[in-house]
């Protein structure tokens, strides 16, 4: 059994966790990073890696059926095939995965599987199928992330109702698609599905398309989303969904405050994230608003010796 005694332990392999791991490595620190599922985080497995794989091979679909522009023919009729699409993306995420496995190993950086639970600002419990293990260290750095925010009344499930991990590897190609939130997420997912050719309806509750960005971006987005035949209603919420073996009923109050009820095949929520820091031991170790950990300029907590960065922090809530 590895040494359980550490300089620096990670508490999370995303961006930030295997990152800050390297760092510490490189500092002549022995750490140690703890990680529940996979190496990467979110962003590599589950996030921009993958789904910039998908946006690709829709690009490449969409300039396919755009050939005779560029001077070109193709002979027969273009078709995306959504299985090998998915799967050439669940690729790209898995080589990436074991890039970072292999960096782990390059500089010595020893990773407990398991879910990982502070027990103090300087020790924690890795829990696994192997049973529990009691690591220390002098200091501990928590990267434990964020999830996808559901909707109150109409909670993912996998089958209508979506998440960005359930549109990423979906268990089948929609018709006609509601996408609620179009932050860089809704908005990605909207722009491939359209693309592959479903009938894609954005809702914003806000008076405009990606609102964190500048106004002339939004401006212009919606332009061409808009003429690629994505229907995008601003200044809309969606204020209930009734969810049925095939179909979803939403209703919708547009901006000007009338009420419409549209049936869809499936609908995606990306109205936002939570950061992953319950039942993780923080209780009395950190100060928390809204489930976001605390922290100075540096990423120090109230206590000695532990750090927090990333996606469970305050925002911008950010990979790169």
């Amino acid at each position: 059994m590895a040494d359980a005694n550490y300089d620096v332990i990670v508490l999370g392999s995303g961006p930030g966790g295997y990152v800050a791991a390297i760092r510490a490595s490189q500092l002549g620190l022995k750490t140690a990073i703890v990680e529940r599922e996979l190496l990467g985080g979110i962003c590599l497995n589950w996030g921009c890696i993958p789904t910039k794989a998908m946006l690709r091979s829709a690009e490449v679909f969409h300039q396919m059926n755009h050939a005779s522009d560029y001077g070109l023919k193709v002979a027969g009729e273009i078709e995306a095939d959504l299985e090998a699409i998915v799967k050439r993306s669940r690729g790209v995420a898995k080589q990436l995965n074991q890039g970072v496995t292999h960096l782990m190993k390059k500089n010595k950086i020893t990773v407990h599987m398991g879910e990982g639970r502070l027990s103090g600002p300087t020790s924690l419990t890795v829990t696994s199928d192997k049973g529990e293990e009691e690591l220390t260290a002098k200091h501990i750095i928590v990267a434990t992330g964020a999830r996808a925010r559901d909707l109150p009344f109409a909670p993912a499930d996998g089958k209508r109702v979506w998440t960005y991990r359930h549109a990423m590897t979906p268990p089948e190609k929609p018709t006609k698609l509601l996408v609620i939130g179009s932050g860089a997420i809704g908005i990605e997912f909207a722009s491939f599905y359209n693309d592959i050719g479903v009938d894609v309806t954005v809702v914003e509750m806000l008076d405009r398309i990606v609102p964190v960005e500048d106004a002339d971006v939004s401006t212009f987005l919606e332009k061409s989303l808009t003429k690629q035949g994505i229907a995008i209603m601003t200044g809309a919420g969606v204020e209930d969904l009734k969810v049925g073996d095939k179909s979803v009923t939403a209703t919708i109050k547009d901006k000007d405050g009338n009420t419409e009820t549209t049936e869809f095949s499936h609908v995606i929520t990306a109205i936002g994230i939570v950061p992953n820091t319950e039942d993780i031991g923080l209780d009395d170790l950190a100060e928390m608003d809204k489930g976001f950990i605390q922290i100075d300029e540096y990423g120090r907590t109230k206590s000695d010796g532990l750090w927090a960065i990333g996606d469970c922090t305050p925002g911008p809530w950010l990979a790169h």
